[in-house]
């Protein structure tokens, strides 16, 4: 049986990150979550973890200190952590965030639901495309380019 998809979330807003944690937690055994509540803990978590790295990145574009698209920007620019999936998670439906996430190299790009059943619904579907896209509970990284 595969191991637990391991995230880290990463969201400056406290209720933001208590509904997805709820969310994300509801998933059970199948979720191993990990917060920061600003880009720069993030990056700096990733980059001096001795442990393994998370699966995939969640951001959400309204980081403060260093935006969503600022992390994103560099973690696909470090050789280290380019390989790392990353999914933006936001309120934002603008198609110039859109664009800009995919421009930047994002993984998927999900606009939150205001409504919670849903947003649930999101989050399921996030974890489950995540989870078939590892092989025997190891990722698969992606080449950078």
């Amino acid at each position: 049986m595969p191991s637990r998809l391991r995230l880290l979330l990463v969201d400056e807003n406290a209720a933001g990150t208590f509904v997805a944690r709820e969310a994300f937690e509801g998933m059970g055994e199948a979720v191993g979550l990990n917060t920061c509540r600003s880009g720069r803990d993030a990056l700096q978590a990733l980059r001096d973890s001795q442990g393994t790295p998370p699966d995939v990145v969640v951001l959400d574009i309204n980081s403060p200190g260093q935006d969503g698209f600022g992390v994103l920007t560099a973690i696909k620019a470090d050789p280290r952590l380019v390989h790392l999936p990353v999914v933006m998670l936001s309120d934002s439906e603008l198609p110039a965030d859109v664009q800009r996430a995919y421009s930047l190299r994002a993984s998927a790009y999900v606009v939150k639901s205001r409504e919670f059943p849903i947003f649930l619904q999101q989050i399921d579907a996030l974890v489950g495309f995540w989870k078939l896209c590892r092989v025997m509970g190891k990722p698969i990284r992606a080449v950078a380019g």
